[in-house]
Parts: C-alpha cells; sequence; structure tokens
C-alpha cells in the first residue's frame, strides 16, 4: 500500500494574487483543506491551502506564501500528495486506487495475468492497466464487468477479459 496518496493536482495561475486553479480527486472537494499541508509528490515541497472556493469544475485555491502570479505560474502541474493514514477508512465495498496498485491480476478462471500497475482516467472513464510478467501491458476499461472483484485483503483482483477487443485483426487474414 502506497505511503503517499494522490488528492490534487495544481493548474494554471488565476489572477494576479497568487491563486491557481486546482482539480481534487476526492469526493468533497474541499476535503484538501482539512488534510494539513499537502506534499509534493517527492515530499520534498509543502503545500498550504489558505483559501479554496468553487469554480466551474475545479476549485481557485491560494497557498500560504504564495502571493504572486509568477509564483502560482510556477506551480502550474504539481500533484499534491496526503499520507494514506488521513484519508478517510473505506466501507467494506470500496478502495482507494493506490490499493489496487501491485495487486495480482486474475482471470475469471484463475489464470494469473500479472499486475496492477495503474488506474488512469483520460477523461471517459477508469481504465486499469495490468502489467504481465512478458510483453505489453493491457489496459481495460475498470468496469464492474471487467473487474467483477477486488479483493484487497486477499491481493488479487479478478478480470474478465473481454472476448473482443476493438481494432484486433482477425488471425484468418
Amino acid at each position: 500500500m502506497s505511503a503517499l496518496v494522490c488528492v490534487a493536482r495544481i493548474g494554471a495561475a488565476h489572477g494576479v494574487r497568487g491563486a491557481v486553479k486546482l482539480w481534487t480527486f476526492t469526493e468533497d472537494p474541499f476535503a484538501v483543506k482539512r488534510y494539513g499541508p499537502l506534499l509534493s509528490k517527492d515530499g520534498k515541497r509543502q503545500f498550504e491551502v489558505a483559501t479554496a472556493r468553487e469554480a466551474r469544475d475545479h476549485l481557485v485555491a491560494t497557498f500560504e506564501g504564495v502571493t504572486t502570479r509568477d509564483e502560482a505560474e510556477r506551480l502550474n502541474g504539481i500533484e499534491l500528495y496526503v499520507a494514506r493514514a488521513k484519508l478517510p477508512a473505506t466501507d467494506e465495498d470500496e478502495y482507494y486506487h493506490t490499493d489496487l496498485i501491485g495487486l495480482a491480476a486474475v482471470t475469471t478462471d484463475g489464470a494469473a495475468l500479472g499486475r496492477v500497475l495503474a488506474i488512469h482516467n483520460f477523461g471517459a472513464g477508469d481504465i486499469i492497466e495490468i502489467a504481465p510478467p512478458k510483453g505489453t501491458s493491457l489496459l481495460l476499461p475498470f468496469s464492474n464487468a471487467v473487474v467483477p472483484e477486488v479483493d484487497i485483503a486477499g491481493g488479487r483482483v479478478v478480470i474478465a477479459l473481454p472476448e473482443e477487443i476493438a481494432g484486433e485483426e482477425s488471425e484468418e487474414r
């Protein structure tokens, strides 16, 4: 289990007084204010949210010590992390994506596929990336149909491989 969990990403500067666009990955967008100092991925920088207000699809936030547009512009793209222990506990059938990284991936009949490498979201829903022992990673929709079981305690996810993947060439050609 990862020690740090990404909870937000800083976007472009907003205005001239050090505010930034802030995309949060938490159920409650304002939860980022309650976690205390947020960390950069390497853990070397800390960011304390001073103010936050809702915008269309993000927050507009200021950080302690950031007071100019130039300072805000230098923060663009930084992902913000919090210690996993600071996050609320999950319900029995819930989990954080970070809890899945490294779990064994097996087919519905128990055959090993590899390990969960990442969960991605490129805008059309979550994608689970499975790294096989050899070869190219599998990118599959992270849906109940494709991932019918997540067993964190058992250290595995069950994958129901789709019968046909769109775009594959027929072997008969």
